[in-house]
């Protein structure tokens, strides 16, 4: 018997809901909601941001809780299901997610960054702009930002 995809889907669930965790815990279910719907937006359309739910979680420079240096980084790998409610609530999103059960309430969005950040990204522009919730300004691209550009990731720090 092959492990494989069960294996697949668990990492998943675990990769997604800690990016959940990571970018929108102080955001209510809603906005950890909105968080995974960007992540399933760019799976969707794999580009230079991934292929599936853990490529695009781990792009480098894209969800700023798993970059070097985050103060985010370091809670996501010691975060459990018995340590904190948004984890579990994250961990229950996550499962709806990668089940194929969660709505999308961003209208398309692939991208996002929180607004509190001092200077929007260049790539915040109004036309791509789709809605706000809670923290974050959601927008759908129409031009993907080359690989690697630190500019064109999510941002949110909570």
């Amino acid at each position: 018997m092959n492990d494989a995809p069960q294996y697949a889907t668990a990492n998943a669930v675990d990769t997604l809901a800690r990016t959940i965790w990571g970018e929108a815990r102080g955001e209510g279910i809603p906005g950890m909601e909105a968080v995974a719907s960007v992540i399933l937006n760019r799976t969707a359309n794999p580009s230079w941001w991934g292929h599936d739910i853990v490529s695009v979680c781990l792009q480098p420079w894209q969800f700023s809780c798993w970059n070097d240096g985050d103060p985010n980084k370091q809670k996501l790998h010691s975060v459990s299901l018995r340590s904190d409610p948004d984890f579990s609530s994250a961990t229950g999103i996550a499962m709806r997610a990668v089940n194929g059960e969660l709505p999308d309430p961003t209208r398309g969005s692939d991208s996002y960054y929180a607004l509190s950040m001092p200077i929007p990204p260049k790539w915040a522009t109004r036309s791509a702009f789709t809605f706000i919730i809670g923290r974050h300004a959601f927008y759908r691209l129409q031009i993907a930002a080359p690989s690697g550009d630190p500019d064109a990731t999510c941002h949110s720090h909570v």
